[in-house]
């Protein structure tokens, strides 16, 4: 009875979401709406909506009921109830590896193939394993934290102390589990910043010098800067988005961070900005830019359904325009951090390619972040300069 009425729910929750809402947002409104159900039934809730969505694109033809029997075997190392309830005999194959598991699939439902799940990896960066970064879809990422420095001791006592199964990554980040309540733990400290592991990596790439000059363009929650306040306080520091709300947030984290000398502008990078930055010139420049999010799908499952080639080329003629806009602010030889949260090589070499030939940058170095390999986003980040005076 239990898993019917989880079924049921489930259903519910597909005919009434709108397909091009995040289920971050769509969710906790339905919950609202539906309060009668416990913190027990909104976590089955969630984990069999987003498992359903990780299957992806895969089996398209199949009822949404046995989709979703699909998704739970695949996405679970252990067994539970609704598994237990539809499909006993994968419930005790549920802690098989990916390939076993891949292939019991396969011989109940011969039109399964792994690359549908995300059917555009033909468009891939170079270096990604396609299907390592396929199988990643099946699990979902871990939470990561970035500690403050000198902040380590107390942030490791109060997960101990809190029970919660955490790994040191190094340089200051912690992976924990999806979901842990880190508001609960730490109802008043601002120890850590929470940031994704791959975004972190980025960091490598800034090497502020002490007094400079930079500028985060696409600011956003304002991660990347606060990565480059805590490598080198004593920079000058610009932010600027084109969402004057989102400024407006970045306020309170940046004075929680300790980091109150910066200028805001909320600016449109696509159109002419000399009005507004030509006394400006930069020692360095992070642009984190606006992309299609693929390399962060395994957090989002839902946008694979969502997702349509096209939009490939829109994001790339975007970071063309923005970047165009934004190198004339550069100082001769001082570095672009040129940064996506996406896996298609349209975004990523590509655009790195056209700010070489066509803007004549040099490129210093890229690298994809191969986030699918340690439960974490998988990212682009290139290092480029103008030719030095």
């Amino acid at each position: 009875m239990k898993a019917i009425n989880q079924l049921k729910t489930f259903q519910r929750i597909l005919g009434e979401y709108p397909a091009d809402t995040p289920l971050s947002k769509f969710l906790p409104g339905f919950y609202r709406q539906n309060k009668q159900m416990g913190s027990t039934d909104r976590r089955v809730a969630n984990r069999l909506v987003y498992n359903y969505f990780r299957l992806g694109r895969a089996l398209p033809n199949l009822p949404e009921d046995e989709r979703l029997l699909v998704a739970e075997f695949l996405c679970n190392t252990q067994t539970n109830s609704y598994l237990q309830n539809f499909k006993p005999e994968w419930a005790v194959c549920v802690g098989f590896n990916d390939d076993d598991k891949l292939a019991l699939v396969k011989t109940a439902y011969p039109d399964f193939k792994l690359e549908d799940v995300f059917p555009w990896s033909s468009q891939l960066s170079e270096g990604i394993d396609k299907e390592a970064f396929l199988k990643s879809f099946f699990c979902q990422p871990d939470l990561f934290i970035r500690v403050r420095n000198g902040y380590d001791h107390l942030v490791k006592a109060e997960l101990t102390k809190a029970q919660v199964v955490f790994k040191d990554e190094g340089n200051g980040c912690y992976s924990l589990p999806n979901g842990t309540r880190l508001e609960t733990i730490f109802a008043k400290q601002h120890w850590f910043e929470v940031q994704d592991y791959s975004s972190q990596q980025t960091g490598n790439y800034f090497r502020p010098q002490r007094w400079d000059s930079w500028w985060d363009a696409c600011a956003a929650s304002g991660g990347k800067s606060l990565l480059l306040h805590e490598d080198e306080p004593n920079i000058k520091l610009v932010v600027s988005d084109i969402r004057e709300s989102i400024l407006a947030n970045l306020d309170e984290r940046f004075q929680l961070a300790g980091l109150t000398k910066y200028q805001k502008k909320a600016l449109d990078l696509t159109q002419n900005i000399d009005s507004v930055m030509h006394d400006y010139a930069f020692d360095g420049i992070i642009l984190d830019a606006p992309c299609s999010g693929s390399g962060t799908w395994g957090r989002t499952p839902e946008m694979i359904a969502q997702f349509d080639t096209h939009k490939i080329e829109f994001f790339q003629k975007l970071q063309k325009s923005i970047a165009q806009n934004v190198v004339k602010y550069l100082k001769p030889g001082k570095p672009l951090i040129y940064i996506t949260c996406s896996a298609f090589k349209g975004e990523n070499e590509d655009v790195v390619d056209y700010l070489v030939n066509e803007l004549g940058l040099k490129l210093q170095e890229k690298a994809v972040l191969k986030g699918y390999e340690r439960k974490a986003d998988t990212m682009f980040v290139a290092r480029l300069s103008p030719a030095a005076s």
